[in-house]
């Protein structure tokens, strides 16, 4: 998060949440395409990211994969791409999935169905984070605030089916929600 000093100043609220150990499933909301990359720093751990295909083309792409970053399909479910981060959990791992998928703008539901089908298959605990401020305005340009939120951890009940997979979306979406809202009155 360092590197970002010189563009944002931030404000981050209970880092301390982010469990050190264990597999970890974390849900934010996404504006701005410096989502990913700031909060791939305030870890404290090794993250890995489902982050969409269009990002690996280009110079990006060697960098994306070299950090074990993870290019996911927008508009479908991708199974080749939640396999890969089903694998990093089961190893221990942290996956960031963006429950809103291209930056609020479609895929929401795919996503978050991907988080919730994440988190329970590997029993990893999962943490809401919300991020606001990086998404320029005409407010203020130059080293805008960013606030950084991290809710409380959260298990997901382990069912099989449809309508577990269903009762588990919707509680990330409600936790994440009710996170944002948060951080929007902090603000």
């Amino acid at each position: 998060s360092w590197c970002f000093h010189p563009v944002y100043r931030l404000r981050t609220y209970h880092r301390e949440r982010i469990p050190l150990t264990g597999p970890v499933v974390v849900v934010a909301n996404h504006s701005a395409a410096v989502d990913g990359p700031l909060l791939y720093g305030l870890f404290g751990r090794r993250a890995v990211f489902l982050i969409k295909h269009e990002m690996f083309r280009g110079p990006l792409g060697p960098v994306l994969r070299r950090l074990g970053q993870l290019p996911v399909q927008g508009g479908k479910p991708d199974r080749t791409s939640l396999l890969a981060a089903l694998n990093v959990l089961q190893r221990g791992g942290l996956v960031g999935v963006f429950p809103e998928g291209r930056r609020g703008a479609g895929d929401v539901a795919d996503a978050q169905q991907g988080a919730a089908w994440l988190a329970t298959r590997s029993r990893a605990t999962v943490v809401p984070v919300a991020i606001r401020g990086t998404r320029r305005t005409a407010r203020r340009r130059w080293r805008p605030w960013v606030d950084v939120l991290v809710g409380e951890p959260f298990e997901l009940t382990t069912g099989t089916g449809r309508a577990a997979l269903a009762v588990a979306t919707e509680k990330v979406r409600t936790r994440l929600g009710g996170l944002v809202r948060e951080l929007d009155s902090i603000r």
